[in-house]
């Protein structure tokens, strides 16, 4: 695809066209595809500004909200989840106006029944809806998402209208100018207006802006709106350009997107030029120049802002007085365990973590971001190029391949993979040929009766397992990850032993596990089986980049298994036992079943060991699943049906994937092993006596917090503005260009979480908490880190996420209160 070469030359009182083109893009946040939906922070843009702030503009520019209606916060009062002291304490804070807690909410309930709405900036698209009373907006939306489709199609089509490797801005215009469609809808010369724009991308921005008159002033808030609009596919650009900055690149899509949007707007402006329109577009642009100076929320979103506050100091109280209540685990005795299980700190594991420890006291469970600090790019069998197994946020490392231990078998399997593939190839084009398409449906499609029949009544899966897809199962119990170096399709794969034992340490002190290993450590990474769900890839491990954590199981294990390594790490005063092995598994967060992949590996004396931790995870995983059940309205024949909505492709809820999270505790697992958290905590182990230099607690808050919180605000974006910030109803979704979802036929790409996600038909199952980081560290240490990375600062200084101190007696004693201060609970700042 042809890069755009952007040269700033053009200048709007003293600055460049392109600098402020720049700027209204950095506000979007960049969406993931469906083959990797990983959790993103839609406020990512924003978090330079106050929450309130944010929600201000948000609400003035693009019509959105960041809290829910009044009426939910009253229930919560009503329902004393929401406290007189909550609601004091967020009037204190938040309000500029002294009154008493009981007029608040009597004035509340008076005003709830009032139709309350914020004044929204306008484009000439929305005025000349409104002047022609046609949704041109809606008209517009669609054409543009027609051709966006085409030209940034990842498989999907069998038929690519657009040139894909002509530059963005190009392949619109070059299609535009011949496209009927606008005509046909009442826009008389469209396409000679077009014609007549610049083709280079700034030039015609700057010539649709002349003839729209949009002032300096006013123009990084009309962009910014112009982008909300298209919010869907402005976010798919925009992850284009965060993944060629992020490899050294230049940004330019999003640029170049925008431009299509400005350019449209001025197109349609001259199609439909007349006395009324330009009248009230005059009028909508003084308006957009008096919101400027509208800088603060208006009453009934100030009001809703104190309210969504005392909800968050609710949950606040709630987990301080669960610490408060809770006894602290005493320190085993030096003796060697029978298993350490290392966890993903996804919010899913706590619950099986804890039911775990609870069926055998005998095994302890660690925390830990699950790519395992194994930062690996992993290239199945057949495959020329593979993906990144690690957070969004850093780099690929080494690039690993997936192989068979015996070389025939590998061969058959790769032999498999490539035929099945074929098959799949010849099938599709036979299925979607424009003349064979009549026989698949006809004659063909009565042989689908039978799957049709068992697939419904859940005796087969719609889709291959997840574990078999590609690979027959006869080879999937011996897959294995190469380490050794060699070069694969003029890539060099593979690690060297001393890059081995370095990562094999950072990730073991990363964990706070450098002494008493136990007979078995299993290092467990999760993912999802569903059919029939777009977002299958949302419920995987977003720490592995949307990926199931079974490749970086694989290769820890395969890495601290190896006994070059292990005699590496003695060096490093690091000495695992003999008797120590190292276990790849996989937690199926659906079913909660547990997946050992290398049991070939343990010794046969400690076979008789291996079935009784078997058994052990068997019964935590009934535990869990009973657990689970009441969430969701289960109350017989637990284990059945929850397994069946793996595999039900009607189930549009087949788990509740990470919906609730509002915390994320990084401390010594002692602190929180008697806690019930309900599967809405992140927990992340961490010791910071270990730590030295704090190097391992600036990474916890420089990726795992950074990631813990664009989670938690996706879903918490999700439930306050789901026509916005998520993706509607999932029973209207249509699967486009291979990347995402439109609702329906038409419209935007979709982003976030759909409806069914967060809502369970009656009563919302996420409920919006920023979420609250508790770490035990010194605050020292913390402030250090967060005067270093500005970043992470914005988050914790403007509201965001809220961020505490844990004492050593595993109490929270502090809050921070932003600038680099702090605010003992019951003293002053410190």
């Amino acid at each position: 695809m042809k890069d755009l070469v952007l040269t700033p030359t053009i200048t709007i009182k003293g600055e460049t066209l392109l600098k402020v083109l720049r700027q209204a893009c950095k506000k979007i946040a960049p969406v993931w595809p469906l083959e990797n939906f990983v959790a993103v922070n839609p406020y990512l843009g924003l978090t330079d500004q106050k929450f309130e702030t944010a929600a201000h503009n948000l609400a003035r520019i693009g019509a959105s909200h960041m809290t829910l209606p009044t009426s939910f916060y009253l229930n919560k009062i009503r329902e004393g989840n929401i406290t007189h002291q909550d609601l004091a304490a967020a009037l204190y804070n938040k309000s500029a106006q002294k009154i008493a807690v009981d007029a608040f909410i009597n004035h509340l309930e008076l005003a709830d029944n009032q139709v309350q709405e914020s004044q929204t900036i306008s484009t000439l698209i929305d005025v000349a809806t409104q002047v022609t009373a046609k949704d041109w907006n809606r008209f517009v939306t669609s054409r543009i998402s027609v051709w966006a489709a085409s030209y940034f199609d990842h498989g999907q089509a069998m038929w690519i209208a657009a040139d894909q490797q002509a530059g963005l801005f190009s392949a619109w215009k070059a299609e535009a100018a011949v496209d009927r469609t606008p005509e046909i809808a009442g826009l008389t010369g469209f396409r000679k207006a077009v014609s007549a724009l610049p083709t280079d991308a700034l030039k015609a921005v700057q010539s649709a802006l002349s003839i729209l008159e949009v002032s300096a002033t006013d123009l990084p808030d009309y962009l910014h709106r112009l982008l909300l609009k298209v919010g869907g596919w402005s976010a798919h650009a925009a992850r284009l350009d965060w993944d060629s900055e992020l490899y050294g690149g230049q940004d330019g899509k999003l640029i170049e997107f925008l431009a299509v949007l400005i350019c449209w707007e001025a197109c349609l402006f001259q199609c439909l030029d007349t006395p009324v329109l330009r009248v009230m577009w005059l009028q909508a642009k003084k308006e957009l120049s008096e919101s400027l100076g509208q800088t603060e929320p208006d009453q009934a979103l100030a009001e809703k802002l104190i309210l969504q506050e005392a909800f968050d100091l609710a949950i606040q109280r709630e987990i301080i007085e669960k610490f408060r209540k809770a006894t602290n685990t005493p320190p085993r005795e030096n003796t060697q365990v029978k298993a350490q299980a290392i966890f993903c700190i996804d919010v899913r594991s706590e619950v099986y973590r804890r039911n775990l420890e609870l069926v055998d006291q005998g095994i302890e469970t660690i925390g830990f971001a699950g790519f395992f600090a194994f930062p690996i790019k992993y290239i199945p069998i057949a495959h020329e190029v593979g993906e990144a197994q690690c957070p969004v946020l850093i780099k690929t490392g080494p690039i690993l391949l997936e192989e068979i231990s015996d070389p025939k078998a590998n061969q058959q399997a790769y032999q498999s993979r490539i035929l099945n593939r074929r098959v799949y190839q010849v099938w599709k084009s036979f299925r979607a040929g424009a003349i064979s398409c009549f026989s698949f449906v006809s004659p063909i499609g009565l042989s689908y009766l039978p799957k049709l029949f068992t697939d419904s009544f859940g005796l087969t899966r719609p889709v291959p397992h997840p574990d078999q897809a590609g690979l027959k199962s006869k080879y999937s119990k011996n897959k294995n990850i190469s380490l050794e170096v060699a070069i694969h399709h003029h890539e060099t794969v593979g690690i060297p032993l001393e890059e081995r034992i370095q990562m094999a340490k950072n990730a073991l002190s990363a964990m706070s596990l450098t002494e008493n290993f136990g007979t078995f450590v299993l290092i467990v990474g999760h993912g999802s089986t569903t059919v029939n769900n777009p977002y299958a890839t949302g419920l995987d491990c977003g720490a592995c980049g949307g990926h199931t954590g079974e490749a970086n199981a694989r290769a820890a294990a395969a890495i601290l298994n190896d006994a070059a390594v292990r005699k590496g790490l003695i060096d490093e005063k690091m000495v695992i036992p003999d008797n120590t092995v190292f276990l790849a598994c996989l937690h199926d967060t659906t079913t909660d079943e547990i997946h050992i992949f290398n049991e070939q590996e343990v010794p046969f004396n400690q076979h008789e060991a291996l079935l009784d931790l078997k058994k052990t995870l068997a019964q935590a995983g009934h535990a869990t699943r009973t657990e689970r059940a009441v969430r969701m309205s289960i109350d017989k024949n637990v284990d059945t049906e929850i397994k069946g909505r793996s595999k039900d492709w009607s189930q549009v809820r087949p788990e509740w994937g990470l919906a609730g999270c509002h915390a994320f505790v990084v401390a010594p697992r002692a602190r929180t092993q008697n806690l019930d958290f309900g599967g809405r905590s992140f927990l992340h182990s961490y010791e910071w006596k270990k730590d030295n230099g704090f190097s391992i607690l600036e990474l916890i808050m420089t990726a795992p917090m950074v990631v813990t919180s664009w989670i938690n605000l996706q879903y918490y974006a999700s439930t306050v503005d789901n026509k916005l910030f998520g993706s509607g109803n999932k029973t209207l979704h249509n699967v486009t260009a291979g990347l995402g979802v439109l609702e329906g036929f038409s419209g935007d790409l979709r982003v976030g979480l759909p409806l069914q996600s967060v809502h369970d038909g009656e009563n919302y199952q996420h409920e919006p908490v920023r979420l609250k980081v508790i770490i035990e560290a010194p605050i020292p240490a913390m402030n250090a880190i967060l005067e270093k990375h500005e970043s992470v600062r914005n988050l914790c200084d403007n509201e965001w996420i809220h961020l505490f101190k844990m004492d050593e007696e595993g109490q929270v004693s502090h809050r921070y209160s932003g600038n680099l201060t702090w605010e003992a609970f019951g003293t002053t700042q410190v």
